[in-house]
């Protein structure tokens, strides 16, 4: 099957969205580990192995959404892994807050969209380069 327009519109408004959120992740990750101690008190009881995990992640998503405007096979690859590497961030943090360490409720929701976030981009990703794929 030869990608459609709207195929080729799907596949361009995800890579849209990968790239703007990964650079929003670089610019805010940046902010707190970068940023000064005005910064980090600013978004409270934030867990630095967390902001380090999304601030790497960034550039992965970044990567993933070219990978994906491009049309590039291996960006389902690249979306697997950070869905991953989310799951597995957010299962830490987990156990981070189960031995009863300070955490911000922002933090739950966010590790619970960039999880289903990614999760949703990689079953995307490979329905699309399979459909492809069966032509």
């Amino acid at each position: 099957m030869t990608e459609t327009s709207h195929i080729r519109i799907a596949r361009h408004l995800v890579a849209i969205v990968a790239v703007t959120f990964g650079l929003l992740t670089i610019w805010s990750g940046g902010t707190v580990l970068f940023g000064g101690e005005e910064a980090r008190q600013a978004v409270g009881d934030f867990i630095p192995f967390v902001v380090w995990s999304n601030f790497v992640a960034g550039f992965f998503y970044v990567v993933a959404g070219v990978g994906l405007w491009q049309g590039w096979e291996w960006a389902r690859w690249v979306a697997v892994a950070i869905a991953g590497g989310a799951a597995g961030t957010y299962l830490a943090f987990g156990l981070h807050v189960l031995q009863g360490r300070p955490y911000e409720m922002r933090t739950v929701v966010a590790l619970a969209v960039r999880t289903g976030m990614w999760i949703g981009i990689a079953v995307f990703a490979f329905r699309l380069f399979d459909s492809l794929k069966d032509a």
